[in-house]
């Protein structure tokens, strides 16, 4: 579930534009409409601040060509067609960026089916490759995420105590509010009201007996690595299975909680990891108590109608694909926004052994992910998932994809220099001063060469919807 056929071989701001053609449908986007928004399009050169930017050539970029590309076009063609639902009105309203990618997509939607080599064509004819790294470094960083399988239960009983709540309607964390005063430039002041209750005041009680509860948890430690990953599934005692979805945080800004126990010489920064942390709060109950609420970050949910085996939903309000979707900066990334990342991973042990090479979409987000390099990788559901996940805390090259209509041509000269370039042992450092505190690792095991596809086990065949009681179209 975590690799779909990954081998060598086959490895599967702001400025809006005039549009001339309004009335665009997903299924029918009219060539002509093409044409006249081309033409009228305004050349944006692409600026993410904090980076440095390099325009690659295709054959540059390792494993491009190996890549299972239609697989990337199908997870494309999910995010284009919500972007080809959007109003003109919101359209106005969203950066360049986004604009840019409704031309694409509409082309997408008129291409289909496409082929791996047609596929491959389409993004190399409507896409210009950048290297895209913090200012000063070489390299993005990478971790991954995935969705925990949880017990759980409807009712609380001495079993099940750990409730997960959906969002109190009546919360309220960035309310803005207009002053009568003034600033220098002429503007009103704005204030914010503080945030909502934090962890610790929460499981203690704060909102009990409101009727917020969705279902009650077995385990501490499982409610909040569910909130981490910011959606669950919970199967019930009577063996269904139930499926909640990020739906709001308190408003409190999120803690890496592992870099209390590197700090408190517990575990090393080489060794951290999700299960460091959970092996941790499991042998130290009272302890993982009050590391967890070190985190004064709360997420509530909601319960979706997504049947057992779909994928969870992410940011971008779409069905997430596993090693395909990543969670990006939203203050800096689009949703839709094509990415190749080529990083040597852990997918099978605790040291990198898979070499990941594979297009991906930007369709998520998450508090933790910040940078203009900076992505979290979805790798499905369940143990398999959870173990993989916890492990990635690596390096690589993340190549973005621009859409043409950004005028890729003048990228280069909008990019600030890069600072000077370290020795090697320099480089070393930066790179891990760098890294969350929650994780850190050794640049050298980026450099490692890629495994034999033969170390690469085949995903297991995905079981088929159960859905009764929605019909079959």
């Amino acid at each position: 579930m975590i690799l779909a056929r990954i081998s060598l071989s086959r490895v599967s701001a702001s400025r809006s534009f005039r549009v001339a053609m309004l009335a665009l449908a997903v299924t029918a986007y009219p060539i002509g409409a093409q044409a006249s928004a081309k033409a009228q399009a305004k050349p944006n050169p692409l600026k993410i601040p904090n980076s440095q930017i390099e325009p690659l050539a295709w054959h540059q970029i390792d494993g491009w060509m190996h890549d299972h590309h239609a697989e990337a076009f199908a997870t494309f063609l999910a995010s284009c067609k919500a972007i080809l639902r959007s109003s003109a009105k919101i359209r106005a309203s969203r950066p360049a960026a986004y604009n840019a990618l409704y031309e694409v997509c509409g082309r997408a939607v008129a291409a289909v089916p496409l082929d791996d080599t047609g596929a491959r064509a389409f993004f190399e004819k409507n896409f210009r490759a950048v290297r895209l790294s913090p200012l000063g470094e070489q390299a993005g960083f990478f971790t991954g995420y995935y969705e925990p399988i949880v017990e759980g239960a409807r009712l609380p009983s001495d079993v099940y105590t750990v409730p997960l709540y959906r969002r109190p309607p009546n919360m309220v964390t960035q309310r803005l509010r207009m002053s009568g005063k003034k600033g220098k430039a002429g503007k009103r002041a704005v204030k914010r009201t503080a945030p909502f209750y934090d962890r610790a005041q929460i499981e203690d009680g704060a909102l009990a007996g409101r009727e917020l509860e969705i279902v009650y948890l077995k385990d501490p430690i499982d409610g909040f690595f569910a909130e981490i990953q910011g959606s669950t599934r919970v199967r019930l005692e009577d063996g269904s299975v139930i499926r909640l979805n990020y739906a709001s945080g308190n408003g409190h800004p999120y803690t890496a909680v592992g870099k209390f126990l590197v700090e408190r010489n517990i575990v090393s920064k080489e060794e951290m990891s999700m299960q460091k942390i959970r092996e941790y709060m499991e042998a130290n109950p009272e302890e993982g108590k009050n590391l967890r609420r070190e985190n004064k970050s709360y997420v509530f949910f909601r319960e979706t109608d997504l049947s057992e085996y779909e994928e969870a939903i992410g940011a971008q309000g779409l069905p997430l694909t596993a090693s395909r979707s990543i969670a990006v900066d939203r203050k800096l990334h689009t949703y839709g926004m094509p990415f190749f990342i080529d990083a040597t991973l852990p997918f099978q042990s605790t040291k990198p052994d898979t070499r990941f090479q594979r297009l991906t979409i930007a369709q998520d987000t998450g508090g933790a992910i910040i940078g203009p390099a900076r992505a979290d990788i979805y790798l499905g559901a369940g143990e398999e998932a959870a173990r993989a996940a916890g492990r990635f805390k690596h390096f690589g090259q993340f190549v973005m994809l621009v859409p043409n209509e950004l005028d890729p041509g003048n990228i280069a000269q909008s990019v600030p220099l890069p600072l000077p370039k370290p020795n090697a042992g320099d480089k070393s450092i930066k790179l891990a001063d760098q890294v969350p505190d929650e994780i850190a690792v050794s640049t050298a095991k980026t450099t490692k060469p890629a495994v034999t596809a033969a170390a690469v086990p085949l995903p297991k065949a995905r079981p088929a919807k159960r859905n009764p009681g929605k019909p079959a179209s």
